[in-house]
């Protein structure tokens, strides 16, 4: 196929103008990332007034613990094409903000009037688990997805990004909902501590993924989708939602069993299982992106801007963090910063491509084609300049 944006070989012609792809919509996403860390805060605050704010600071400094393990994970799920700041921070305040307020609200509703309607305490407590909070913590979760997914679509190329935006919001919850069950747990434990750290052990270090698992189903679905267009999102979604909650009841259900003894065979037998099978799901799902990168810009290639061995580099994460090491050695951070730079944006040209052959993009797809042409074309020429290649 031929490229039609009438530049040069290596960005002989520089473009002019033009907006920054990046920047539509992020107005709104701050926003938003606003609205939600406030309600996140006053979360913290009431928590602070309910259970007191000596627990409360415990809760929150053991919280960072699996805060920052499940971010790093994002951060290297999302290594492709790094998402919008603005995006991943609306993300996260969604989860953090709106739908645990939502959740508290409504989970804590349907207790009360479980218990009105006859039902004991314990078994109140039961259904809730089992039933009603993982139909609206996922709902409530999968709601920022999708409103992502539909303000800023651009961003949404395939189901790695679907899992990155899903991971964000559900690490979000995860994050507060752990300072709740931690603040508890030192309360009741305040004398010996074992109850905080039998609740750490739990949420922390054996299933600080289990959100993460649950809300990625509506993440995949929806990046899926994104891939195939149209309104390919509508039955998609709610297939994802499904899961989520199936997923989410499960876990819960299983806690309920025994006296911990049916926990432990599910986390065993099933969580675990699920947890790997998730693990070699994202693998493959980085593998083909490079493969998504080579192909989206083989025309390119075959136009005589990028070699052979550029796409040999640029479809291996591992190959181009090897060249960046190369590219130091030679030349310099200097050298490290224009190929990183070249990477980035022939990364960006590669799925913008994708979004253009496959329809997701109209005029304005194309006219965003072009910008990142140029930039990738004057990236490159940069690389040649700096590291002779």
């Amino acid at each position: 196929m031929e490229y039609r944006g009438g530049l040069q070989h290596r960005g002989g012609a520089q473009f002019q103008g033009g907006m920054d792809y990046r920047g539509s919509g992020m107005r709104g996403a701050v926003f938003g990332a606003a609205v939600g860390l406030v309600l996140a805060v006053g979360v913290v605050v009431f928590l602070a007034f309910a259970i007191g704010p000596g627990s409360v600071i415990v809760a929150t400094l053991l919280a960072l613990v699996p805060l920052a393990a499940l971010l790093l994970t994002i951060r290297w799920v999302d290594r492709w094409e790094p998402e919008p700041r603005a995006a991943l921070w609306f993300a996260f305040a969604w989860g953090a903000g709106v739908s645990v307020v939502v959740s508290l609200v409504s989970n804590t509703g349907a207790m009360l009037v479980l218990v009105q309607s006859g039902f004991d305490e314990g078994s109140a407590q039961a259904v809730t688990a089992v039933v009603v909070a993982p139909v609206v913590e996922e709902t409530a979760k999968g709601l920022g997805v999708l409103l992502i997914f539909l303000w800023w679509r651009r961003h949404v190329d395939g189901p790695v990004d679907g899992l990155v935006y899903a991971a964000t919001v559900a690490t979000g919850f995860a994050a507060v909902e752990n300072v709740l069950y931690f603040a508890q747990a030192h309360q009741y434990g305040a004398e010996d501590g074992a109850p905080v750290a039998l609740v750490f052990a739990l949420r922390a270090l054996f299933s600080p993924f289990a959100h993460l698992m649950f809300t990625a189903c509506i993440g995949f679905a929806l990046g899926w989708a994104a891939r195939r267009g149209g309104l390919t999102w509508v039955w998609a979604a709610p297939l994802g939602w499904l899961g989520a909650v199936g997923l989410h009841a499960l876990w819960n259900g299983s806690a309920m069993l025994g006296d911990g003894g049916g926990f432990l065979v599910g986390y065993i037998f099933v969580q675990v299982p699920l947890f790997i099978g998730a693990v070699l799901l994202v693998f493959w799902l980085r593998k083909q992106e490079g493969l998504a990168v080579a192909q989206g810009l083989a025309p390119y290639q075959g136009a005589g801007w990028f070699t052979a061995a550029d796409l040999h580099m640029l479809s291996s994460l591992s190959r181009r963090a090897g060249a960046r090491r190369w590219a130091r050695q030679v030349r310099g951070p200097g050298g490290e910063d224009a190929l990183r730079e070249f990477q980035d944006a022939a990364t960006a040209l590669a799925f913008q491509r994708h979004r253009v052959l496959h329809r997701r993009a109209g005029a304005e797809g194309i006219a965003d084609e072009q910008v990142l042409a140029a930039r990738a074309a004057q990236a490159r020429a940069r690389v040649a300049q700096v590291l002779g290649v």
